[in-house]
């Protein structure tokens, strides 16, 4: 590979590292769309700080991001505490508003300036590299790598020092309240860590796959496990997976690498979500398959209750017999009568069914 190959797999692991650390807090909160929100909306930041100061390049543009980030999920839940409409509704009519007014400001008095529309939202991680830290006229790298690797070393100290706090605010926020924790202090550093992480990997990667990074992966891994510390760690091998398979992915097809990322974060998703062992889809239909099973069995039981109770039931007993009263198909009748037997619920004798003692105490 080459120096810039190499460069844009640093970027695009070391964003997808730190947005599956704050996306799994978002995850769990059930606020996975707010960073949909939040990628969309620090747009009007950047726009209006650039303004302000004439510099793309201006670190008070992280600011501005940061501050309208921030602005967003403060009228998200101002308009759902009025208890009108719900948060998701909220959600869909905020950033819109907000995001809109950033794309008019652009098209309106920035059409001259370097922020494309489509960059914003599909993002261009091949073209990250070309913007260099040069320090005493030494190139040391491209600058996304060190801001990006300054996010991640941010957000791995904050959750290292707060994760008691956001464990206990994420799942239960009066206990919060009993131990002396600001619910609100918490919510809102957090927010604005989101927030940051936004921004940083917003000209790299483009709004679409921060919402992928941050909400992909931390789904994927609730899928397989519901303690946190497992979460966080799957949450992160998944978002580095999915960031150097979608890398080679983009580069074999030559297609945009920022979308070969985000494809591959779905296809992540989809082979979790069908093989994972409680919760995956095969699991559900195994599950169905089961209860089916045992509600059959009950049904079984209850009629050769009710056949004890009828004067001539020899014939009826039989399993052909059984068969066509409660008109199963014989392979289906066959599973249920093995459940019967391994359950000791029933015996067969001479091709016919009737009920044990345990049989009919699981009746009661």
């Amino acid at each position: 590979m080459s120096l810039f190959q190499i460069e844009i797999l640093i970027i695009g692991i070391l964003t997808a590292v730190s947005c599956a650390l704050v996306g799994v807090f978002l995850v769990l909160r059930q606020m996975a769309m707010m960073s949909d929100a939040i990628s969309h909306t620090i747009l009007l930041g950047i726009v209006v700080f650039f303004f302000i100061t004439k510099d793309l390049s201006s670190p008070l543009l992280i600011l501005g991001a940061t501050l309208t980030g921030l602005a967003t999920v403060f009228l998200v839940e101002l308009v759902h505490k009025a208890k009108l409409i719900s948060e998701d509704a909220s959600i869909g009519l905020i950033f819109p508003f907000l995001f809109s007014i950033g794309i008019i400001l652009i098209s309106r008095y920035a059409g001259n300036v370097h922020l494309d529309l489509d960059a914003v939202l599909l993002g261009e991680i091949a073209f990250a590299p070309f913007e260099r830290m040069v320090v005493n006229g030494v190139d040391i790298g491209a600058k996304s790598i060190y801001m990006m690797g300054l996010i991640l070393l941010i957000n791995t100290i904050y959750i290292t020092l707060f994760y008691k706090e956001l464990k206990i605010v994420t799942f239960d926020q009066s206990l919060a309240f009993v131990l002396g924790i600001s619910p609100v202090v918490i919510h809102y550093s957090f927010m604005g860590l989101v927030s940051v992480t936004a921004v940083g990997a917003f000209n790299a990667v483009g709004a679409v796959l921060v919402i992928a990074l941050m909400v992909g992966p931390a789904i994927s891994a609730y899928f397989l496990t519901h303690q946190l510390k497992k979460i966080i760690g799957l949450s992160i091998f998944f978002s580095m997976l999915s960031t150097v398979l979608g890398f080679y992915m983009a580069f074999l097809l030559d297609v945009s690498i920022a979308g070969a990322m985000a494809v591959m974060i779905g296809i992540i998703f989809l082979i979790v979500v069908t093989i994972a062992p409680k919760d995956g889809i095969i699991a559900n239909l195994r599950k169905e398959k089961e209860q089916e099973i045992e509600m059959a069995t009950m049904t079984l039981l209850l009629h050769l209750k009710n056949l004890e109770k009828t004067d001539d039931t020899k014939d009826l007993y039989g399993i052909e017999s059984i068969q066509l009263q409660l008109r199963w198909k014989e392979v289906f009748l066959n599973k249920v009568i093995y459940k019967s037997l391994e359950n000791e619920y029933v015996v067969v004798t001479d091709n016919r069914v009737a009920l044990t003692q345990k049989g009919r105490l699981e009746l009661l």
